[in-house]
């Protein structure tokens, strides 16, 4: 049952880091020259940070 949940929290953070990226880039003007290195921090940092959350309420 873990796997499903770590599934659908990815999937959830890939749609919420393309929407924060959007949303940073509306308020800039313009879009990043380096786009998909920005979009790969965002999720990287929420992904460890969501995972290790859900790891500890598994686990508790």
């Amino acid at each position: 049952m873990e796997i499903i949940y770590f599934t659908l929290v990815g999937i959830g953070l890939y749609f919420f880091s393309d929407w924060i990226l959007n949303r940073i880039e509306a308020s800039r003007g313009r879009p990043f020259e380096n786009r998909s290195g920005i979009f790969f921090v965002i999720i990287l940092v929420l992904a460890v940070v969501s995972f290790q959350l859900l790891g500890r309420l598994m686990h508790s």
